[in-house]
């Protein structure tokens, strides 16, 4: 049985202090059902406190005021602590949202950390202030930090996600309160006690976990200057209005139903073995994964049997397990999303080519097989629908304009690859998939550049240039006639 952490405090304003609410967050732990773990759950007295230390700290504090290069000493300290850490991160990860801890080395602890260093690379890199010829004489334009920045992010790569907002806000010289999921809270403790031995001055982070109701509490706070959110596309669409209040500036990163197109000369052995970890990656619940595969009418059934093998093939089972590739769902209600999801497929009349169920011999736990469907058609709601759980659609198509129309006939335009021999072809094809993502022939997130969506997949940018700008306001000074300062 894994051992109950209980943490009785929370981190507001750089320190760790009683809560002023009495409610109480229960872990529990996906692959055994059990409860693992206990925090205090933030009330909005205590999202007061907090917003109110990181208002102080912007507008009195020293913070924005120092140097880029003092703040990147500290950020450099917390991502050297992170980096020393993440296995740690990873197994505490693994035990609250089921990722198995052999890819969640990866994707939960080790992208983090490359989300911190890619940062200070962006900060160094960056144009804080630039003179410009303006048609009434010379301008200096500057770019200034936001304010105070309401950080929301979800349970499915805690870390991961808050690192793509905190690393970017502290760099830019914001303060900030970090929302953390109540399925995911545990990691969040570790962050706190690395972001205390960092140096951060007093009131610069908070680090709270609330449900929902408290989240929007904070999102509509009039201490908050910009939002950024990581979450559904309905949540989104609740944060932008509640923000709108204040016209607090907003980030969002939400769904994806994103399309992964196999080329008629693709190799299959390439194109089943590139796709499959990012099809279920995270257990199904991320939002790049590549939950529909396009295979041209001509392949169709070799590709089928070749993706339907690879899927069954997957280890499901204890995600702290080195050998699982497969692990449980976050909470029995995403499990019975996922169930629900496979029912209405076969009544849409989808085949399942494999899985369609719980997994033999794991009745303990939120476990579904990893499960395929062929014979879809783009308008059924398995195609159409972000489902959220190791559920996958495979879709056939004629030629590549036809591949493209279903690729782009979506809500969502997040992520998405082509996989073909020729590689110029590729890029062709990229160009005209509407996602603000896109791989050829590979599956990849690369932190110095921009990540976002069109359509319902979100509003703005995280990473790189683009993402760092989203923490800045932009002022522009006119200069007098012969200023040459």
């Amino acid at each position: 049985m894994t051992e109950l952490v209980e943490h009785g405090k929370l981190f507001i304003g750089g320190e760790l202090t009683d809560p002023l609410g009495r409610d109480v967050i229960e872990v529990i732990s996906p692959h055994t059902e059990e409860v693992i773990g206990r925090v205090p759950h933030a009330s909005p007295a205590d999202v007061d406190r907090a917003v109110a230390a990181a208002r102080k700290a912007f507008d009195e504090g020293p913070w924005p005021r120092s140097t880029l290069e003092e703040r990147i000493e500290v950020v450099t300290r917390i991502k050297d602590a992170f980096t020393a850490r993440h296995e740690e991160f990873a197994r505490v990860i693994s035990s609250e949202n089921g990722t198995p801890y052999t890819s969640g080395i990866m994707v939960q602890a080790l992208a983090a950390m490359m989300v911190w260093d890619s940062a200070i690379a962006t900060a160094r890199g960056f144009t804080y202030e630039e003179g410009r010829d303006g048609a009434l004489g010379k301008l200096l334009v500057r770019r200034e930090p936001v304010g105070v920045v309401a950080a929301v992010v979800p349970w499915n790569v805690p870390q991961f996600t808050a690192a793509a907002k905190l690393a970017p806000a502290l760099l830019a010289g914001c303060s900030a309160v970090l929302k953390v999921s109540p399925e995911t809270p545990l990691d969040a403790y570790l962050l706190a006690e690395i972001a205390a031995d960092a140096g951060l001055p007093e009131g610069v982070l908070s680090i709270i976990p609330a449900d929902r109701e408290v989240s929007e509490y904070l999102v509509g706070h009039p201490g908050v200057d910009k939002v950024s959110f990581t979450g559904s596309v309905a949540a989104g669409k609740r944060v932008m209005e509640v923000a709108a209040r204040n016209l607090s500036r907003v980030t969002l990163e939400l769904g994806g139903k994103s399309a992964a197109i196999v080329l008629p000369d693709a190799d299959a052995a390439t194109a089943v073995g590139g796709i499959v970890p990012f099809a279920w990656m995270i257990n199904g619940q991320a939002c790049v994964a590549q939950t529909r595969i396009l295979v041209p009418r001509s392949r169709y059934d070799e590709f089928a049997e070749a993706f339907a093998a690879a899927a069954g093939a997957l280890a499901v089972g204890d995600p702290l397990d080195p050998a699982t590739e497969l692990g449980p769902l976050v909470a029995r209600r995403q499990q019975q999303r996922s169930l629900d999801y496979i029912r209405i497929g076969q009544v849409e009349g989808a085949k399942v080519l494999t899985g369609g169920g719980r997994p033999a011999g794991l009745d303990r736990g939120w476990y579904v097989e990893p499960t395929l469907f062929g014979d879809v058609d783009n308008g059924m709601r398995i195609a159409r629908e972000e489902i959220f759980g190791p559920v996958i659609c495979l879709l056939p198509y004629g030629d590549e304009d036809e591949a493209v129309r279903i690729a782009n006939d979506s809500e969502y335009g997040l992520s998405g690859s082509v996989w073909t021999a020729d590689t110029g072809r590729g890029v062709d094809i990229a160009r005209r998939v509407r996602t603000g993502t896109y791989s050829v022939n590979t599956f990849s997130l690369d932190m110095l550049g921009p990540f976002g969506g069109y359509k319902n997949s979100g509003l703005g940018r995280e990473f790189g240039p683009e993402g760092y700008g989203e923490f800045f306001e932009h002022k522009m000074i006119h200069l007098p006639a012969g200023y040459e300062g």
